[in-house]
């Protein structure tokens, strides 16, 4: 897992804010900006944005578009998302316990088909 950090340094917009948005449901750059008013212009927005969205569990590493595509074929649960990437099922790094931090917004992709 990422640790927290500020991302849009103009707003002063951390990265758990961003994450707890994509878990409201937030999946563009633009989401975010009504959300959580990131900027999108500064360095940390144009850098770390696009990165931080196109990625669902930072443990694994495993993208959006992969968790989708497991959703699409017909994952519809959080433990067969994580049977299908592992997305979910990564041990955090700096504790060494099962992370998980994922699963809400694996959850709420699930919950809204996107």
């Amino acid at each position: 897992m990422a640790a927290n950090r500020i991302i849009c340094t103009t707003n002063d917009v951390d990265y758990i804010a961003i994450r707890r948005a994509m878990i409201g449901g937030a999946r563009t750059v633009n989401d975010l900006k009504e959300k959580i008013c990131v900027c999108g212009e500064c360095e940390g927005c144009k850098t770390e944005l696009p990165i931080i969205l196109s990625t669902v569990c930072g443990c694994e590493k495993v993208s959006y578009d992969a968790v989708l595509a497991a959703i699409k074929a017909g994952a519809d649960t959080v433990e067969k998302v994580g049977e299908a990437t592992k997305a979910g099922t990564g041990i955090d790094k700096e504790t060494g316990e099962p992370c998980g931090r994922c699963k809400p917004l694996i959850q709420n992709m699930i919950d809204l088909g996107r």
